[in-house]
Parts: structure tokens; C-alpha cells; sequence
């Protein structure tokens, strides 16, 4: 109870601080427009967004309401022209100054972010003190209600949350092109060491047979079956590179007896534990399958293991693969040894990799591949949590209170004259109180009918987002 109220103070004694930096905002503001003192706009943007998140954070911390960041993309850095210069609109400069500065101001100018967290500032102050009454007699409701509201003026918009989604697969569409062309740059060096060399020796001997076949036939016999074990050789590679590519097996019996097969054809003694009641995408199982076979081959060629053990299994929507070694530890992507590599392919699915491999072993490799199971049998999303559903039937229980008799009741006998006090509350205040109270009651009514109507309908956007979508949003 006593941390409750902390927290409710330390919310109300927040108001301290907001109400001098909204001030100097909106000097700032008007310096900025009005007398084209243009460059007190980025600050003022600063400040104002840092209050911001610190709210942002307190509200995650106190009422569990994850509120992400959402503002937009900061621009890239200005990129130079062939002839050096850098360019802003129509006007070339020598240094990348002015056209960083031009860049940034429009990022804060344009993201609509920036104007709700000035209207949060503005409004927050009297939404405090409205609700001081809840953080009295109800304090974790009205923290929670607190939280709502911040949610509503705070959380990513639609262009934030699109413009993080564009940002983020261009990122994944980088490290899967950079990715693809490592393979191809491998497949490449492969045929020209191994097989084409290989093909050029064999075209060589059939020449040299053909010279030899009248004169010596003995020794052609013998190139023959030289040229003979070399195609066989050859023919052994090609099929190595093929599965290098995309293993038949994976195509025709799916992940379960690829990573089977691989265990089979391994050095080590591998076991394999794969719960999958349908398969996943031809994509993914080959982004599995090539994860596994690199982590294999570094168990037993790096690392000196003679045991491993591979778990595939699906958690809901999301893929987790586990592979473990007894092996001797040590494990660095930063020394090449593979895990880079299968890090960039894991980030096209959005998929993270975590390691855990001491010295002296043993060595842990877990993959976890988000929402890439097929959504039929990944079971139910998630349904309305207990705590929404209580907050919206007290809001739709108490919101007609404020709004019609407290609010606008209130004020039409207050504007007609009407001497009628009844159980109004303004109207049995001192008369300077009295339309400042009704106002705030209507908003606070208003502001609870959005509410009630804004959380469910979130929450079937993020629901549907979830069902329509094979990536996870971006927050």
C-alpha cells in the first residue's frame, strides 16, 4: 500500500517538473514559428521527448503497460556526392553540417510523435490532478487508469510503426542479400577448386588416352580406369555441393530426417528429438537446416566433441532449436567460427541466436525463429487479459457519472441559471471553481468512453496484426 502511494506521489510530484519545462516548450515553440529562431526547435523537441520517456518508462515499470518508443527513424547520415559536395533541397555544400542539421530538423518537424508528446505535456498536468481522487481511494486502479492514458497519447502511431517495419526488413533484406552472396561466393570457389579442376584432369586423361589407345593400349586401360575413379570422385562432390545448396532430403522428407540424415553422417554420436506436428515453411527448414549442419561441423571439427544432441521443437507459433556439444568450449562468433554466418541467417526471419559455451565445455546453441510455424495448430492468440476486462466494464460502469450529470447536466443548469443544485458537485462549490470543475468532469467522462472503446479495439489490432503477419511488429 505504502509503494503505491510512493508511486502516486512521485507521479503528482512529476507535475512539479512538467509544468516549468512546458513553459520554456512553448517560449521555445514560440521563438521557433514565430520569430524563425528555428534552431531552439530540436532542443525543445529533445527535452520534451526525454520527459516523455522517462514517463513512458515509469508507466512500464509501475503498471506492466509496455508503452515502445515511436518515434521515427533518425535520417542516415548525409552521403557525398562523385564530385564531394553534400546536397540539402537545391543547394550544394562543402561539409555534411548543414545538410545533418536540415535533415534532423525535418525528421523532428514531420514526426507526428513530436506534436503528441507536446500535447501529452500540455494535458498531462490537469489529467494528474483530475485523477487525484482514483490515486486516493483506488491507487493501483488509478495507476492503471494513468497508464491507459498514456498509452493513448504515447504509444507508436500507424506511420511510426510502418516506418520501423520498413526499417527493420531493409536491415534483414541487407544481411540476407550479404548472406546469399557469401553462399554463392562459396558454392563458386567450390566448383572451381574441386569439381572443375577435377573435370579439366579428366578431359586431360581422355586425351592422353586417345593418343595412347593405338600404341600403348595397356596404358590406356589404365588412364581409363584413372579417368574412371576421378568421375566417380567428381560425380561424389557434386552431389556434396548439391546438398550444399538445398539437400534433396530436406525437400522430400522435410527437417525432421534431414537433421536425421546429417546426425548419421556425422563423426560424432548425434541424437535427434524433433516435435513438430506440421512443417514450417521450405525457407525456414533449410535456414534450420544449414544452422544445425554449420553447428555440427564445428562441434566436431573446433571443438573435439564426441557427443551432441539436437532439439527441435515449436513453442506455439515460434521455432526453438537446441544444440548441444561436450566439446571444448569456448565458442566466439568473433573468431569465425561460423556463428556469425548463421546470425545473418537467422535475422531473416527474425530469429536470435544465444550461446553459452565456457571453457572446458559444454557448449549450448539456441535458436528461437518467432512466428514462423504454420498458424493452424499454433493454438489461440491471445486473448483480452483479465485486467482490460475489468478496467473496461469500470469504465463503461462510471463513465456516463462524469460525463452527463457531473459534466454536462452540470453545466446547462449552470449556464440557464437554474437554481437546482441536486447532487451536482461543482454546483455546490464557491462560485470561481465551478466551470473549471464541470469542465474537467466532461473530460474526464469523455476521456473514459475512449478509453473503454480504444482497449479492446487495440487489442484486436495487435491480434490480427499477429494472425496476418509472419513477423512479429516492430516496437
Amino acid at each position: 500500500m505504502l509503494q503505491r502511494l510512493g508511486r502516486t506521489a512521485t507521479l503528482l510530484a512529476l507535475t512539479l517538473v512538467q509544468v516549468p519545462v512546458l513553459v520554456v516548450a512553448v517560449v521555445m515553440l514560440l521563438l521557433s514559428f514565430a520569430l524563425g529562431m528555428v534552431f531552439l526547435f530540436p532542443p525543445q523537441a529533445i527535452m520534451v521527448r526525454r520527459l516523455a520517456e522517462l514517463n513512458r518508462r515509469l508507466v512500464r515499470r509501475w503498471t506492466g503497460i509496455d508503452i515502445p518508443s515511436p518515434y521515427l527513424p533518425a535520417p542516415a547520415p548525409p552521403v557525398p556526392q562523385p564530385d564531394g559536395m553534400y546536397r540539402s533541397e537545391r543547394t550544394l555544400y562543402k561539409t555534411p553540417r548543414v545538410p545533418a542539421w536540415n535533415n534532423r530538423w525535418k525528421w523532428l518537424v514531420s514526426d507526428p510523435a513530436t506534436w503528441r508528446d507536446e500535447l501529452w505535456l500540455l494535458l498531462d498536468p490537469p489529467v494528474k490532478i483530475a485523477l487525484v481522487p482514483l490515486f486516493v481511494l483506488l491507487s493501483e486502479r488509478g495507476l492503471r487508469v494513468y497508464g491507459l492514458w498514456s498509452e493513448l497519447l504515447l504509444a507508436p502511431t500507424a506511420a511510426s510503426r510502418l516506418a520501423g517495419q520498413v526499417s527493420h526488413l531493409q536491415r534483414t533484406r541487407n544481411l540476407a542479400a550479404d548472406s546469399q552472396a557469401a553462399e554463392m561466393r562459396r558454392i563458386e570457389r567450390d566448383l572451381h577448386d574441386g569439381t572443375q579442376a577435377r573435370l579439366v584432369a579428366i578431359g586431360m586423361t581422355l586425351g592422353a588416352v586417345e593418343q595412347l589407345v593405338d600404341d600403348d593400349p595397356k596404358a590406356a586401360k589404365a588412364l581409363l580406369a584413372k579417368a574412371r575413379d576421378a568421375s566417380s570422385e567428381t560425380l561424389a562432390e557434386l552431389r556434396r555441393v548439391i546438398r550444399g545448396i538445398h539437400p534433396p532430403v530436406l525437400a522430400e522428407r522435410g527437417l525432421a530426417d534431414a537433421i536425421r540424415a546429417l546426425a548419421m553422417d556425422s563423426v560424432m554420436q548425434v541424437t535427434v528429438d524433433v516435435e513438430l506436428e506440421h512443417r514450417p515453411e521450405a525457407p525456414v527448414e533449410a535456414a534450420v537446416y544449414f544452422a544445425v549442419s554449420e553447428l555440427l561441423s564445428n562441434a566436431a571439427r573446433h571443438g573435439d566433441a564426441r557427443r551432441a544432441s539436437v532439439d527441435i521443437s515449436g513453442n506455439g507459433p515460434d521455432l526453438r532449436v537446441t544444440v548441444t556439444d561436450d566439446g571444448l568450449g569456448g565458442a566466439d562468433p568473433a573468431k569465425g567460427s561460423g556463428l556469425s554466418g548463421i546470425e545473418r541467417r537467422l535475422a531473416a526471419f527474425d530469429g536470435i541466436l544465444a550461446l553459452n559455451s565456457p571453457p572446458g565445455g559444454p557448449t549450448t546453441v539456441t535458436m528461437v525463429l518467432p512466428n514462423v510455424l504454420p498458424g493452424h495448430w499454433a493454438g489461440n492468440l491471445r486473448g483480452l487479459p483479465r485486467w482490460k476486462t475489468i478496467t473496461l466494464v469500470v469504465l463503461w460502469a462510471t463513465a456516463w457519472c462524469p460525463t452527463f450529470p457531473q459534466g454536462i447536466v452540470a453545466g446547462a443548469f449552470k449556464a440557464f441559471g437554474i437554481d437546482e443544485k441536486a447532487w451536482f458537485l461543482a454546483l455546490h462549490l464557491p462560485e470561481p471553481w465551478q466551470w473549471p470543475v464541470i469542465i474537467a468532469m466532461t473530460l474526464i467522462g469523455l476521456l473514459m468512453h475512449v478509453m473503454a472503446i480504444r482497449i479492446p479495439a487495440t487489442h484486436d489490432r495487435e491480434r490480427f496484426m499477429e494472425e496476418a503477419s509472419p513477423l512479429k511488429p516492430w516496437c
